[in-house]
């Protein structure tokens, strides 16, 4: 397999929620970020507007994604959130602006609305992201260029909800390799090269003291989750259908694409 390039870069966070489709009043997450997720994070990145709904879909089309996930928790612990909010009546909003959540309740408190909902989180998420040009495709950007967008985002970024922040940066890599799980790997040899490269400036600075480790160790991959559009280096153990294939960021419309998912490391595989 001839070398390719990837741009990689680290999602870490104390909580995560990568939503699923909505049944009722349940807001469930899955364990990983899928396609939806990773398109939303570039456009936010890139400063696109949501109802730019061309250059959503040239982002979807012109790559390849795969998730590694960090560890053997990095796609978190489950946390659920009986959740309140609220919400004036549809009539209330005709005829008057409500472009932010102040206009919705600037109203008698007596008019307004309650409604209850369950979400799920994850808690303690770590992972890799690998992106690839997909073959046959135009690419609306450069590797590079979503690097220095992911470095300088136009936009807030998190991790699937507003309140998601990453904990660290993303530390974009443009890297040459034959595989996601390749780059992956150089990833993780720069990020250790520049982490013991930090601890030995930080520890000359004080040399009289004991210094903490200014960044910690990136754990190993333990799974790797990819689409049919980058090439993975691994073999699949199993694939399953996800929807969460972006149709419509304006009306939140998704349709269905097929992942892949490889056991890497210690960590087995639930059935064989």
């Amino acid at each position: 397999m001839s070398a390719m390039d990837f741009l990689v870069f680290q999602l870490q966070a104390p909580m995560a929620s990568w939503g699923e489709a909505a049944v009722g009043e349940y807001r469930g997450s899955a364990p990983h970020p899928g396609q939806s997720a990773l398109v939303g994070l570039l456009g936010a990145a890139l400063g696109l507007d949501r109802a730019d709904e061309a250059a959503h879909a040239a982002l979807r089309d012109g790559y390849g994604f795969a998730v590694g996930v960090l560890g053997a928790q990095g796609d978190g612990r489950l946390l659920r959130d009986y959740h309140t909010a609220q919400v004036p009546p549809r009539s209330a909003l005709k005829g008057r602006p409500h472009a932010t959540r102040r206009d919705e309740l600037a109203m008698p408190k007596r008019e307004l609305g309650t409604i209850l909902s369950t979400r799920d989180y994850r808690q303690n998420v770590h992972y890799l992201i690998a992106v690839a040009l997909r073959e046959g495709a135009t690419a609306p950007h450069t590797l590079a260029a979503l690097a220095q967008a992911l470095r300088t985002p136009r936009f807030h970024l998190y991790l699937g909800r507003k309140t998601c922040a990453p904990a660290a940066p993303l530390w974009p890599q443009v890297v040459e390799a034959a595989s996601a799980h390749a780059a992956m790997q150089v990833f993780g040899e720069r990020f250790e090269a520049q982490r013991q490269q930090a601890q030995a400036a930080t520890q000359a600075a004080r040399p009289q003291r004991w210094v903490p480790e200014v960044l910690e160790p990136l754990p190993s991959l333990t799974r790797l989750h990819f689409d049919a559009h980058i090439p993975a280096g691994v073999p699949a153990w199993l694939n399953v259908p996800r929807k969460d294939r972006l149709m419509s960021r304006r009306g939140w419309q998704f349709g269905d694409r097929t992942e892949f998912t490889a056991w890497l490391a210690e960590e087995e595989p639930p059935c064989s």
